[in-house]
């Protein structure tokens, strides 16, 4: 499996998951690109999570149509002293299986 972190969470947090292959979007160097875009390129290169904060994306984007489901993390912070402690909550539902999108906690 492999996840992509979006633009708005700290870039190490990748490390913290040590059984997934985890890029953020500065890694690949996708910065600024529309959620659209963003998607078709997951799929390209054969990313199969996001894990946001971006509520809004399953309104904006048709998830199934590019076959990426979608973690929406619904927490107050996005530093990493703090996110870090949800990385067991994000593998946990990343082993489930679901469809679309699934929010953590």
């Amino acid at each position: 499996m492999k996840i992509l972190l979006d633009e708005n969470l700290p870039r190490r947090l990748r490390y913290d998951f040590s059984e997934i292959e985890a890029f953020s979007v500065r890694d690949l160097g996708w910065e600024g690109t529309k959620n659209g875009e963003l998607l078709r390129r997951m799929r390209e290169y054969g990313l199969d999570v996001r894990v946001t904060f971006d509520k809004n994306l399953q309104y904006q984007q048709n998830l199934g149509k590019h076959g990426i489901r979608v973690i929406v993390l619904d927490v107050p912070s996005n530093k990493y002293k703090d996110l870090r402690l949800l990385v067991g909550d994000i593998i946990d539902a990343l082993l489930k299986p679901f469809e679309g999108v699934r929010t953590v906690p």
